[in-house]
């Protein structure tokens, strides 16, 4: 890569940034930097280990990234960043290519899910980045087919879920594979004090910046709860569609909630998409995409993906279901109102949900106000729940043609058959009784 390091005086270059980068920044509209970029950067351009704590949207991944990209200019060595999940890797992968374009930056994305022969391909050419999630690079280091021993810098992106106990012991073997010098950072919006304990363990002296107390949201987003019962929420939520008109994001708690959900919200009739873990790559992929472009209004997914959607102008994030984990929430409402703009979160919590809602408000320190739900849709009949083309296409198929012959419906087994609710064993061996 180029390493022409010429230090300006206005705007990102007061931070030390190369001329090069600086100009890519100019056109890709970053002129000023966000606090977390103005803090952190100048501390990762010296080397030393940190831990960044931002809001969800202030721009963390160039906080990372820039000082990432530029010190790997100066040196042979390489950098490697480990993140949860394949959405965030790849849109990380667009970030950093955009910046470092210019400078002949060549990058590996190493995520499960994901045909191998690009992956090694892309291994083969020798990035200078590697951006992987922990699973298929612990596979890859147990096949040798990566080695990890010219990583210079490692990042840990979305650090509090990175270090959690499920992912720990991959996060070990990783670091084991890992040269004793090299520097580390860890970014994330939510950085509990226990979590902190394990990362120290990683890293030596590390410096703190911190833009946000831990938890602490986006002021530009406004909250409100609604009491309601499960089987109103799908009334709710199209009460809600019709209030407001732009891109939504709902989160759902299950992958079946989730699938079940984009159903209804077709039969309603939004253009509506899924994703979550059950969804193959490309499939996500196309989620993701055409939530972007407009293609699909609204996203329903799980916590998969709450904190690797980074899409401009979502108006609202509805959270269909309360989120497991109690940190979650910060990133769930985090994708929308970013980079400045306005935004409204909204949950539903059912009346046995009180001490779930006291956590999540104990942590971003918000009383969340309560709205009364007034005027609900009428209920809707399975048949109006089939309005998308492929559910359409599918109800066509039984649908009476004209003759007095009956047709059965594919969401009901025919009532009329000897062997309905029957095994079988019973429908083989019926005939010889």
């Amino acid at each position: 890569m180029n390493n022409d390091f010429i230090v300006k005086t206005d705007g990102f270059s007061c931070l030390g940034i190369a001329p090069a980068i600086h100009d890519v920044l100019i056109k890709l509209h970053f002129k000023n930097p966000t606090p977390i970029q103005k803090l952190a950067i100048p501390i990762a351009m010296e080397g030393k280990d940190v831990v960044g704590i931002a809001q969800t949207g202030t721009g963390k991944t160039l906080a990372f990234g820039i000082p990432m990209i530029q010190r790997l200019c100066k040196s042979k060595g390489r950098g490697l960043i480990v993140l949860p999940t394949r959405e965030l890797a790849m849109q990380v992968d667009e970030a950093l290519r955009q910046v470092g374009a210019c400078l002949g930056l060549r990058t590996a994305v190493i995520i499960g899910g994901a045909a191998m022969r690009p992956q090694l391909q892309a291994m083969a050419k020798d990035p200078h980045i590697i951006i992987a999630t922990p699973g298929r690079l612990n596979d890859y280091l147990q096949q040798r087919i990566v080695k990890l021993d010219r990583i210079c810098i490692i990042i840990l992106d979305e650090a509090d879920r990175m270090l959690d106990m499920g992912f720990a012991p991959q996060i070990q073997k990783i670091f084991h594979a890992l040269p004793e010098e090299r520097q580390v950072m860890l970014f994330s919006a939510t950085i509990p004090p226990e979590i902190m304990k394990m990362a120290t363990a990683y890293m030596k002296l590390p410096i703190r910046v911190e833009v946000a107390p831990t938890g602490t949201t986006v002021e530009q987003v406004t909250q409100e709860i609604f009491i309601i019962r499960k089987e109103d929420k799908i009334r709710l939520v199209e009460k809600l569609l019709q209030q407001y008109s732009g891109t939504t994001l709902i989160f759902t708690r299950t992958k079946h909630g989730a699938k079940k959900l984009t159903k209804a919200m077709r039969g309603i009739g939004h253009t509506a998409a899924e994703i979550h873990s059950n969804r193959s790559l490309s499939q996500r992929r196309d989620a993701l995409e055409g939530f972007k472009s407009g293609k699909y209004r609204v996203l329903i997914a799980t916590d998969i993906a709450s904190r690797g959607i980074d899409v401009v102008g979502i108006e609202l994030v509805i959270n269909y279901d309360l989120p497991t984990n109690t940190e979650d929430y910060v990133h769930r409402i985090g994708r929308t109102a970013r980079a400045g703009a306005d935004g409204h979160a909204i949950s539903f919590m059912m009346p046995d949900q009180r001490a779930e809602l006291r956590d999540i408000e104990r942590l971003i320190k918000k009383i969340i106000p309560v709205s009364e739900v007034l005027g609900l849709p009428p209920h809707r009949t399975p048949q109006f729940l089939a309005a998308h083309p492929q559910d359409q296409e599918r109800l066509h198929e039984y649908q009476p043609s004209g003759g007095s012959h009956r047709h059965r419906s594919p969401y009901r087994p025919s009532q009329s058959s000897k062997s309905y609710g029957r095994g079988r064993f019973y429908q083989k061996h019926a005939g010889r009784r």
